[in-house]
C-alpha cells in the first residue's frame, strides 16, 4: 500500500492536519480540495472521515469521479458483495475499511493505479443532516516500465545491427517492428547522454509501426551504446544494449592517405618480388645448361674415350 502524498504549502499542510485530525477535509459550501499523489501501478488512499467519528456502518456514502460511480456502500452493501453499478473502469480495484466505519472513516483504497484514474473525486453522505460532501483531487505520476508481456503492440526489445565502419565513426542501427501505437527511438551512450540520430524510418501496416533508427557513434568515455523505445500513451519502455570493440575505434585521422601509401608500398613489394624471383630463376637456368651433358633428341651421347689396347 502507497503512502498518502500531500503536496501543499507549509500553512495549508497546518490546516490539513487539524482538519486530518478534526475529520474535516471538505464541504460541500466552499469545499477545500486535497490532493493526493501516485505513483502509475501503485495503490493509494482517498482519504475521507467525518469531523463527529460517529459510526457509519448503517450510513451511505458514495465516491463519484466526474458522473462515475466508483463506489457506493449502504448500510453493509456495497459493490464487493453484490451490489450493481459500477463503472467497468473500478471494477475489481476499489475497496474501503470495514474495520474503520465505526469511527467514521469512508476512506477507499483504490489498487493498481491506472493514468485514466486522475482527476477529481467526492466523497458524498447524501442522507446526513446537513450533508457532507467531501473533494479529493488524484494525480497520477505517469511510470514507464517494459509493459511487452502486459499490454498488445507494446514494442519488443529492438534489435540492433553494425551497418558500417567508415572514419567518421561506427553505424549503428535500431529496428522495432509491429508496434503500436507509434513508439519513439533514440540512440544514448551508457552515461545516458542522448546521442545525434538521422530522421527515423517509419512504416505502418494494418495499424501496426515499423521503425528503424539509424546512429553513428565514436569512442568517447564509453564504448556500450543503448536504443531506447517508449511508448509514452501506454508508459511503455525497452531498450537493447550493444558493447563495440576497442579496435572499432582506432585512429583513423589520414584514412585516404594511409589506404594510397599502403596500397603503393604493397605494389612496390610486389613488383620487386617478381623481380628476385626472376633474377634467381635466369642464374638457375644459366648454371644448369652449363653443368648439363650433350644431347640429341632424347637420347644423350656420351663422350668419345680412346679405347684401351691388349696387352
Amino acid at each position: 500500500m502507497s503512502c498518502l502524498i500531500l503536496k501543499l504549502t507549509t500553512v495549508e499542510l497546518l490546516l490539513l492536519c487539524f482538519r486530518l485530525q478534526t475529520g474535516i477535509l471538505g464541504h460541500e459550501n466552499g469545499p477545500d480540495v486535497v490532493t493526493v499523489i501516485a505513483k502509475q501501478g501503485s495503490d493509494v488512499i482517498l482519504p475521507c472521515s467525518l469531523s463527529t467519528k460517529e459510526r457509519i456502518t448503517s450510513k451511505l456514502f458514495d465516491w463519484r469521479k466526474d458522473g462515475r460511480d466508483v463506489f457506493l456502500y449502504d448500510a453493509g452493501i456495497h459493490y464487493n458483495n453484490g451490489r450493481s453499478g459500477q463503472d467497468d473502469q473500478f471494477k475489481g480495484r476499489v475497496s474501503h475499511f470495514p474495520g474503520e466505519l465505526k469511527s467514521g472513516n469512508a476512506s477507499i483504497i483504490i489498487r493498481n493505479t491506472r493514468m485514466e484514474d486522475g482527476g477529481n473525486y467526492t466523497c458524498d453522505f447524501p442522507r446526513l443532516q446537513p450533508r457532507q460532501k467531501f473533494h479529493i483531487k488524484l494525480v497520477v505520476e505517469r511510470t514507464f516500465k517494459d509493459r511487452s508481456g502486459e499490454i498488445t503492440g507494446a514494442a519488443s526489445k529492438p534489435y540492433i545491427t553494425i551497418v558500417d565502419v567508415s572514419e567518421d565513426g561506427v553505424q549503428l542501427k535500431c529496428v522495432v517492428r509491429g508496434a503500436f501505437p507509434q513508439p519513439k527511438l533514440h540512440w544514448q551512450d551508457s552515461d545516458g547522454n542522448v546521442l545525434p540520430a538521422e530522421e527515423p524510418q517509419v512504416s505502418e501496416r494494418g495499424g501496426h509501426y515499423n521503425v528503424s533508427l539509424y546512429s553513428t557513434v565514436t569512442s568517447t568515455t564509453t564504448n556500450r551504446f543503448s536504443c531506447v523505445v517508449k511508448q509514452e500513451d501506454i508508459s511503455h519502455i525497452v531498450n537493447a544494449e550493444i558493447t563495440l570493440p576497442d579496435k572499432l575505434f582506432e585512429d583513423k585521422s589520414c584514412p585516404v592517405a594511409g589506404t594510397w601509401i599502403g596500397g603503393w608500398l604493397f605494389g612496390v613489394l610486389t613488383v620487386a618480388a617478381v623481380w628476385v624471383l626472376f633474377k634467381i630463376a635466369k642464374y638457375i637456368m644459366k648454371h644448369r645448361k652449363k653443368d648439363s651433358p650433350q644431347t640429341n633428341g632424347s637420347y644423350t651421347i656420351p663422350s668419345m674415350q680412346p679405347l684401351s689396347q691388349p696387352v
